[in-house]
């Protein structure tokens, strides 16, 4: 009986559906969000205001929810109405303007935040715990090196988190899905079709990679390519069981949502990685995660994936990937309200963060009138 529990828990896609679906209601109907307003004349209007196009390539999630935010039904014109305060800045746009670059973001950040604390006074009456900002290039984590309180408070939105690192905090922090935009409806294939047992392509420019191309770069059933390929990448996920996430330069690329878009079981080797969305997710149920230490037993690993499992995994991989699709137009359940659901599970703790910060300034108030 309690094998056949876990087998169950270990299918199901939430880890509390009917939690997540009537909380989900509350969020849609109550969530307000203020965004730090902005205008077209500003010298940095391109990197404060939304794009005025579709965004693309592969940092798009960042310009794509800053996009569909302002044009939803959570913005707020009203901050006492608020439950949490958006600073619209583009880590995207920033690095390529040449007034301020990477090395400048962090002076940008500094000095925007600076402002942002003498023209209003929300920032102050909480240390900034009921704001957020959203990055997904690296850079966005770092950015934050000259303005300790954003980082340390603020809740950082970002593709690259990492709970090993400093700069990036689990439960208060949100892990965005890095997604490169694709549009029409994903293709089907017969599992009959899918000849390969696994698939990777990309540059080999971390130790992890390396370890996987020095282990299977000449196995027959795992396909490990280096750099571009001859052959469409999109081949390469539809013709394989198993499509890998493997760390590079930091925990997250969009190969777990390309996976997941060509209906390829998506299996992580990516330590430390706070997956998207895993506070709703059981990520258990569509995918493989396997230790970077475990590299060289990769294929045993996969082999000994049954075949009535791995159709249970394939077929919640079906399942979940609308959570992984942006649109411009929001849809129910995709990425965009993901993502707003993690913000708004936050959004109690910092009310208890503020409260308790209300409380601790009272009672230094009370012990001075004392003395």
């Amino acid at each position: 009986m309690l094998e056949n529990k876990c087998l169950n828990e270990k299918d199901k896609i939430f880890h509390d559906k009917d939690i997540f679906l009537e909380d989900y209601k509350d969020m849609n109907r109550n969530f307000k969000i203020y965004a730090y307003p902005h205008n077209k004349d500003d010298p940095f209007a391109h990197a404060l205001l939304p794009v005025d196009f579709e965004p693309g390539g592969n940092y798009a999630s960042e310009s794509y929810f800053k996009k569909v935010l302002m044009q939803s039904h959570f913005i707020t014109k009203d901050p006492t109405k608020a439950d949490l305060f958006f600073l619209p800045f583009s880590i995207a746009r920033l690095r390529h303007d040449s007034r301020v670059g990477v090395r400048g973001i962090p002076d940008f950040i500094r000095n925007y935040v600076s402002k942002i604390r003498q023209n209003y006074p929300y920032w102050n009456r909480s240390d900034g715990a009921d704001h957020f900002y959203v990055a997904c290039h690296s850079t966005g984590r770092s950015a934050m090196e000259k303005a300790e309180q954003v980082k340390l408070n603020a809740i950082q939105v970002v593709c690259s988190s990492s709970y090993f690192l400093s700069g990036y905090i689990a439960h208060k922090d949100v892990s965005l899905p890095q997604i490169w935009p694709r549009q029409g409806t994903p293709p089907k294939v017969a599992l009959s079709e899918r000849k390969k047992l696994a698939f990777f392509a990309g540059s080999i420019n971390s130790p992890v990679r390396e370890k996987l191309l020095q282990a299977w770069r000449n196995d027959s059933d795992i396909l490990i390519n280096e750099g571009r390929l001859s052959t469409p990448y999109a081949d390469g996920l539809l013709e394989s069981k198993f499509c890998l996430h493997v760390k590079g330069f930091e925990v997250n690329t969009a190969r777990i949502a390309d996976a997941l878009y060509y209906g390829c079981v998506p299996v992580i080797i990516a330590n430390h990685y706070d997956l998207p969305f895993s506070d709703i997710l059981n990520w258990k149920s569509f995918s493989v995660v396997v230790a970077t230490l475990d590299i060289p037993l990769l294929k045993t690993i996969l082999n000994n994936i049954g075949s009535e499992e791995y159709l249970k995994l394939l077929r919640n991989v079906l399942r979940v990937r609308k959570h992984f699709k942006w649109n411009l137009s929001p849809v129910e359940y995709d990425a965009f309200y993901m993502v707003m659901y993690e913000l708004w599970l936050r959004r109690s703790i910092v009310r208890f963060a503020i409260s308790g910060l209300f409380e601790s300034h009272q009672n230094e108030a009370n012990v001075s009138k004392s003395m």
